[in-house]
């Protein structure tokens, strides 16, 4: 069955999409790494983190791989919006913005001495060409010795799967590792409901169905989806019934 898209010419009001939380990630088989991160955010909460208390390695180091759509980069974002509300440091990596790790690398040996946390955040790994995999593996030193710098990666596959060099794919498993994993369809609709709720969205009974029949299945797709129903309701004054999405997707 043919998916429909959502319009090319559609605009989103990027002001309205709600950040990405951990509250507004629905945790499904990840409860296990969910219950981790919350326990570490709260920690950060204190902002001191004395060289008196247990700060092992392994539990500021992660690493979660799964399939597209599993929540891999929602979560690294809830992150980093939980460093930022904290008036945390924090640095956010990817293959795209190498800028960005050259700024890091800059200043690693100031965050090495700092007792406060801070965080790094790198998504895609398995996407790292062979200059970033080189500066992950000195950031990843530079995280190994010192105090209170927490860092969290994700890719595609498990370490030991990943097509990268072998020293580092041995690193990424030196922490904690967890898989993410796709929704199943009731989860899906039970977090759809959850993002329409942090919308404002009144959703009619028939449109969740209906979409996972008839529009992409992923999860990014299906938020992307809820953010142009929110707009499209607004502009419209009207309601999110299954003749107004229906309305929305058709080709113009």
């Amino acid at each position: 069955m043919n998916k429909t898209p959502l319009p090319r010419q559609f605009a989103l009001d990027i002001s309205r999409i709600p950040k990405a939380t951990l509250d507004n990630f629905l945790p499904g088989k990840d409860l296990a790494l969910i219950t981790h991160l919350r326990n570490l955010v709260d920690q950060w909460n204190h902002k001191k983190i004395s060289a008196d208390i247990e700060n092992p390695l392994n539990q500021r180091w992660l690493y979660w791989w799964g399939a597209e759509g599993s929540g891999r980069s929602h979560l690294l974002s809830a992150l980093n919006n939980a460093a930022e509300q904290l008036g945390i440091e924090r640095s956010r990596l990817s293959p795209n913005e190498p800028i960005s790790w050259v700024r890091l690398e800059e200043k690693m040996s100031f965050l090495s001495n700092l007792d406060t946390p801070s965080i790094i955040t790198v998504d895609d790994v398995d996407r790292l060409d062979e200059r970033l995999v080189a500066a992950l593996f000195r950031i990843l030193n530079g995280v190994q010795a010192s105090k209170a710098i927490h860092i969290f990666m994700a890719g595609k596959a498990a370490p030991a799967n990943l097509d990268l060099r072998e020293d580092l794919r041995t690193r990424l498993g030196w922490g904690l590792v967890f898989q993410t994993h796709l929704l199943d369809d009731d989860e899906k609709i039970q977090a759809l409901e959850q993002a329409a709720q942090a919308r404002g969205l009144v959703l009619s009974a028939d449109v969740l169905p209906w979409l996972l029949n008839r529009f992409y299945r992923d999860m990014p797709n299906l938020m992307a989806l809820m953010d142009a129903l929110d707009f499209y309701s607004l502009e419209t004054k009207r309601a999110v019934t299954l003749p107004l999405v229906r309305e929305l997707l058709q080709p113009k």
